[in-house]
């Protein structure tokens, strides 16, 4: 994978493009930012260039190519085996990585998620962290560094990326074949990440969204079963709940946008709904609701139960 293919993050591509010239790399990354902005690739780039012993990876060498296709014998890649990343996985990985290297000159390790190490593959982590393998280079990735413990997080180079630009966003969107307008209201509801702008596009996503706002705009005090199937429909998956309170905040933005005179809104496809919600509810109800939102989203992060967060969050926007 060329440097050219990851956006938005040139300066981070320039401390590791230095390390690598330098002999100075370090034997374990952690790569923090939002979801989808760029980290693995970084990654898997820079490990290209090690195993392919250039600058940057060629591409076309017999290394590159069996990176790009997952199956370097050097290269292993640790995700969450259901909720976590298991014990088990990590001493596997720690089996790979006392061995030397098969064809390339440094074994190459990339723990994605890896907030999502329960403590007991935390600890294990930390051993090999500790007394690195000579050869090894291992990469942490994770969109929530916070959760991590302190003692891995003390013995990695920490690089932050942050959040890409609405541009890279949708000007990426439409290189992949995106028409410009979808490409503007996915990129605005991106919140900087473009794995999260590619889903917003798709057809799938963008009639979910509706429905989803037509259900939050239908629900009523008098009759709260609706009220509470929702919660518990969505209660199930922390990440789609942040998500669900990112796009209903983005919406009530625009309907605070559209009273106080501007056009900018990001749900451009909504545009009537929003004119209409604008002129039918007042500007202090509109504060009040975003100001639920925010502290239903402080909540689920705080690991406050997703059920009846939900439930009271639906509770004030119904009133």
């Amino acid at each position: 994978m060329p440097y050219a293919d990851i956006i938005g993050q040139e300066m981070r591509l320039d401390v590791l493009k230095r390390s690598l010239a330098t002999g100075r790399t370090a034997h374990a990354y952690l790569f923090e930012g939002v979801e989808g902005c760029g980290k693995k690739k970084t990654a898997i780039a820079f490990l290209e260039a090690v195993f392919c012993g250039r600058e940057e990876g060629c591409g076309t060498c017999s290394s590159c190519r069996r990176i790009a296709s997952g199956n370097h014998p050097d290269l292993h890649i640790v995700e969450p085996d259901g909720d976590f990343i298991k014990i088990d996985q990590i001493r596997q990985l720690q089996k790979e990585l006392s061995l030397r290297p098969f064809e390339a000159p440094r074994k190459g390790c990339i723990i994605d998620s890896a907030d999502r190490l329960n403590q007991s593959s935390g600890n294990a982590l930390l051993k090999t962290l500790e007394e690195p393998p000579g050869s090894a280079l291992i990469f942490l990735i994770t969109a929530h560094a916070d959760a991590m413990l302190p003692t891995i997080l003390s013995r990695c180079q920490r690089l932050h990326f942050p959040a890409l630009s609405q541009k890279n966003v949708e000007d990426a969107l439409v290189r992949m074949g995106q028409d410009p307008a979808s490409a503007r209201i996915s990129a605005s509801l991106a919140q900087g990440s473009l794995k999260r702008g590619i889903e917003i596009c798709s057809e799938e996503t963008v009639a979910l969204r509706r429905n989803l706002l037509e259900r939050i705009g239908s629900l009523s005090t008098n009759d709260i079963n609706p009220l509470f199937t929702m919660a518990e429909e969505l209660a199930g998956d922390r990440e789609k709940i942040l998500e669900t309170i990112d796009l209903l905040t983005a919406y009530q933005r625009d309907v605070l946008l559209v009273q106080g005179g501007s056009r900018e809104i990001v749900n451009l496809d909504l545009a009537l709904e929003i004119e209409a919600d604008a002129g039918r509810t007042s500007r202090e109800k509109v504060l009040e609701r975003i100001g639920s939102l925010f502290e239903a989203r402080f909540a689920i992060k705080r690991n406050v139960h997703p059920r009846l967060a939900l439930e009271l969050l639906f509770m004030r926007l119904a009133d």
